[in-house]
């Protein structure tokens, strides 16, 4: 939620004396304090006042599914970071003993919940503890870390040495319980490792920086673990030729990731259409299969990446992300762990949505019985996950992710385009 100023709220007439009744947050929004005076059981206050339909349930609903899993805290004092915290759904906010007056200041801003640091703990601003903070920089202090201690429901951890091997015991000793472990994070890698170790991760992270480029890293990563919670839309297909094309040179993509049947990546021809192409995860009696590579085709198509993006298979390389999809339109964000790029004999693949479609879509792949694209579900049941590119005819059915024809630098556009 964006912090309000006074240029854009509108101003109504209030008295100049009010009672410090807390305004209800989800009517009310505090946009800019122009003077503040105690005076008995009242406050003086010349504010202006905007109504709003903000509450803590629309803050919560404005985080993605995996941020609702996993949660943050935001550690700074910088004004900066707190708006663009704020902004993101972010809004709980830890403070030192010594800058309550910050809290105070940023509280009649927006709307936060400002929590504090002392005696070993944190507490709310009711001085009740929520969680317990333990600086951890040698294996007898990690031993002291037990799920049952009755202090808080929350538990702070700051590793001052190793990361990894800590934060994975963390996580193995306290699976099944109801505790929250929070790692400290000073940017947007440190906290990735913590969400991520084991598999499963710690509950949450206390992001602590002075600088917004920490809560934006931090957001894309959120946005970009989402992904996987969303499903594509795929459309059905019919083949309208299969031509044998000559030599090229093609690109298997090796993945850090398994494969499962029935997932490949996205590739085409021409960005309005991109083709399932599966994995080489299918047994067969002439060579061993390969769950972590994608017979993705020659070096020109297209291959969709994380954030709606493109790029083309010839600027894959080690360390990239590619995104995995599956039948059903249920996808993964993988790691390229390497790219092999070698001459290899193409066949020539067109596709239309229906008969009466004039769009075509295309794709060249390499003229191997290990390469194959995904195939329609029939209804609940699927007939066959996919069809091996040399077993493909005209008039066989396969999928197809359809989106906007034009591109620049891998974002779609809204352009004129003609490509053929």
């Amino acid at each position: 939620m964006a912090l309000l100023s006074s240029a854009s709220a509108s101003f109504i007439r209030i008295p100049k004396e009010i009672h410090c009744f807390p305004p209800k947050r989800d009517k009310w929004n505090l946009c800019n304090v122009l003077s503040k005076k105690a005076k008995g059981s009242h406050c003086r206050y010349r504010v202006c006042i905007k109504m709003s339909s903000f509450s803590d349930s629309d803050l919560h609903e404005s985080l993605t599914p995996y941020e609702q899993s996993k949660r943050v805290w935001v550690w700074t004092e910088s004004k900066q970071v707190m708006t663009a915290a704020v902004e993101r759904g972010w809004k709980t906010f830890l403070f030192t003993s010594h800058n309550q007056e910050l809290a105070h200041e940023w509280s009649s801003m927006a709307f936060i919940d400002p929590l504090f640091i002392k005696e070993g703990g944190v507490f709310d601003g009711e001085n009740k503890r929520v969680a317990t903070v333990h600086e951890v920089s040698t294996p007898e202090e990690l031993k002291k870390l037990r799920p049952e201690d009755p202090h808080a429901a929350n538990v702070v951890i700051d590793l001052q040495d190793w990361q990894v091997i800590p934060a994975e015991n963390i996580v193995a000793e306290f699976q099944g319980s109801q505790k929250t472990v929070f790692a400290v994070s000073k940017c947007r890698s440190e906290a990735q490792l913590f969400l991520e170790v084991l598999e499963h991760g710690l509950g949450g992270v206390v992001l602590k920086v002075e600088d917004v480029k920490g809560v934006l890293d931090l957001k894309e990563y959120f946005d970009r673990r989402n992904e996987g919670c969303n499903r594509l839309s795929l459309t059905k297909a019919t083949v309208t030729r299969v031509d044998v094309a000559g030599m090229g040179d093609r690109v298997c993509v090796d993945l850090c990731s398994l494969m499962r049947p029935g997932e490949g990546l996205l590739v085409g021809s021409f960005a309005r259409g991109l083709f399932l192409v599966h994995s080489e995860c299918l047994e067969s009696n002439y060579i061993a299969s390969r769950p972590f590579r994608v017979n993705a085709g020659p070096v020109h198509p297209y291959v969709a990446i994380p954030g709606g993006k493109t790029c083309y298979l010839s600027e894959l390389k080690a360390g990239n992300e590619v995104i995995v999809v599956n039948q059903k339109g249920k996808l993964r964000t993988a790691i390229v762990g390497r790219v092999k790029i070698e001459t290899r004999p193409l066949i020539l693949l067109e596709a239309k949505r229906d008969s009466d479609d004039q769009t075509l879509y295309s794709i060249f792949l390499q003229n191997a019985e290990t390469v194959a694209l995904v195939c329609p579900l029939q209804g609940n049941e699927q007939q066959k996950t996919a069809i091996p590119i040399t077993s493909l005819k005209v008039g066989d059915e396969i999928l197809l992710r359809v989106k906007g024809g034009a591109r620049h630098t891998g974002i779609e556009i809204k352009e004129f385009i003609v490509e053929n």
